[in-house]
């Protein structure tokens, strides 16, 4: 039991690493200009705040 679970964290780990690596390599270089076109498109790069407009009434 010890064994399999010495070997779960070891998987975790380094499934930790990879994550971490790739998510670097992706934020810092330019493999994906059409997903950075995306998210400058809809809006989710920037700190956009905008008032939300109340539409419904209240009694």
């Amino acid at each position: 039991m010890k064994r399999g679970e010495g070997i779960l964290i070891k998987l975790i780990i380094i499934q930790a690493i990879a994550l971490l690596f790739f998510q670097i390599i992706f934020h810092y270089s330019d493999a994906f200009p059409e997903l950075k076109r995306l998210t400058m498109y809809e809006g989710v790069s920037k700190d956009n705040f905008t008032k939300v407009i109340e539409t419904f009434k209240l009694p």
